[in-house]
């Protein structure tokens, strides 16, 4: 016999499990919901690789109340996702965010800087002189100005939050099933159920797609487009010799980032845009290390001239193609399929929105805590990009 629930989430990572726990505590929802997970595991999923930042500095006005929404919740977790008592320790470090522009690059720091003071953000624009006292272990050579946020950015244990929320999701009666969504049956417009990799069918009035990296495959499966694959990016972890102060999580005007972690440092940088392609494998690749990350971690951190690389690992972010922006809510052709996808590095600070969201269009149909319709699915079969120029 097919099972029948109300909603089906695709993916149990950080953005699934974010959208049950909002449905499930929604007083105006009383329908079932499963979310189907492929690896419980959770090894290799996005969340469980990612740097769990938390930033205001974004150039879209709806990614940073995205943001600070995100923020808010992190702070009051144990009101959220407390189960018996027991609420999820995040590991908040609240250490700021330091983008550093160079002479190129100035107009467009300044131009987030205001759309950021326009939603409230607690975000300085930094001279250099003003860089060089604040900061005096940064070399800024070459360095224009900088958008420091003072308050509200750091990061926090990324992990810990995806199991808080599948944890709450669970106790208010989500179901969590191991298999993978295979197939999309889509009749009359609308879509009616599942196929699975364990075989077997479900019936379902609404699927939500929050399958991270693998999102623009499951659209297909129902027949819609949408431009979100999975892009690897790089971690290295390093120990420096010299003792420094508590760090910013640090963008160099070349992409180049680094922050602390525990005893240790993390760094990355994005491949060139004309590098940057689809991959699905997470093979190590030093090269990038040796040759851009490190020299350019020397010259703008003396202190980095000294550090030796302790290991590495990959991740895949959700990238998409389109904005580097996310999409959310209804496909406009195929009733029943909402977005939850396309983060493309900043899905863990906005996975309280985003949750929050998707469980708003589905349960009072529309966005009621945020207006989020600039991120709609709409726009890209529009043609209507909503660019992101600050992704790290």
């Amino acid at each position: 016999m097919t099972q029948h629930y109300d909603v089906a989430i695709a993916g149990g990572g950080v953005m699934g499990s974010a959208a049950a726990y909002f449905l499930a505590a929604d007083p105006a929802f009383d329908g079932s919901v499963v979310v189907i997970e492929r690896d419980p595991s959770y090894e290799n999923c996005t969340t469980a690789r990612s740097w769990g930042g938390f930033r205001q500095q974004f150039s879209v006005p709806e990614n940073v109340r995205m943001s600070q929404f995100g923020i808010g919740f992190f702070r009051e977790i144990a009101e959220h996702l407390a189960v018996d008592g027991e609420a999820p320790d995040l590991g908040f470090k609240e250490q700021g965010y330091l983008f550093l522009a160079s002479a190129d690059s100035r107009a467009q720091l300044e131009a987030n800087c205001a759309v950021q003071w326009a939603e409230g953000a607690a975000v300085s624009l930094l001279e250099p002189a003003e860089i060089a006292a604040r900061f005096p272990w940064l070399n800024t050579e070459g360095i224009a100005a900088a958008g420091f946020g003072h308050a509200n950015e750091g990061w926090m244990d990324p992990s810990t939050l995806m199991h808080g929320f599948r944890r709450k999701a669970r106790a208010l009666g989500v179901e969590y099933r191991h298999d993978e969504v295979v197939s999309v049956e889509v009749s009359g417009g609308r879509v009616m159920g599942l196929g699975l990799g364990k075989g077997g069918t479900l019936a379902c009035g609404t699927l939500i797609n929050a399958a991270g990296p693998q999102a623009g495959a499951l659209a297909a499966l129902a027949g819609a487009a949408l431009p979100v694959g999975p892009r690897k990016r790089m971690t290295y972890v390093f120990d420096c010799r010299a003792a420094l102060p508590p760090l910013p999580l640090t963008i160099d005007a070349t992409g180049v980032a680094c922050r602390p972690e525990g005893g240790q440092y993390l760094a990355t940088i994005s491949p060139p845009e004309d590098q940057d392609r689809d991959c699905d494998d997470f093979e190590l690749e030093y090269d990038t290390f040796e040759t851009v990350i490190w020299p350019t971690l020397a010259h703008r951190v003396p202190a980095f001239e000294a550090i030796k690389l302790t290991r590495a690992w990959a991740c895949h972010y959700d990238y998409n193609a389109f904005d580097q922006n996310a999409v959310l809510g209804p496909h406009p052709e195929i009733a029943g399929l909402l977005f939850c996808n396309g983060f493309s590095g900043h899905g863990i600070q906005q996975a309280p929105a985003a949750g929050r969201a998707t469980a708003e269009w589905i349960v009072h149909g529309g966005f009621q805590s945020l207006d989020l319709s600039a991120l709609l699915y709409a726009r890209i079969a529009e043609g209507r990009p909503v660019k992101e120029s600050n992704i790290v």
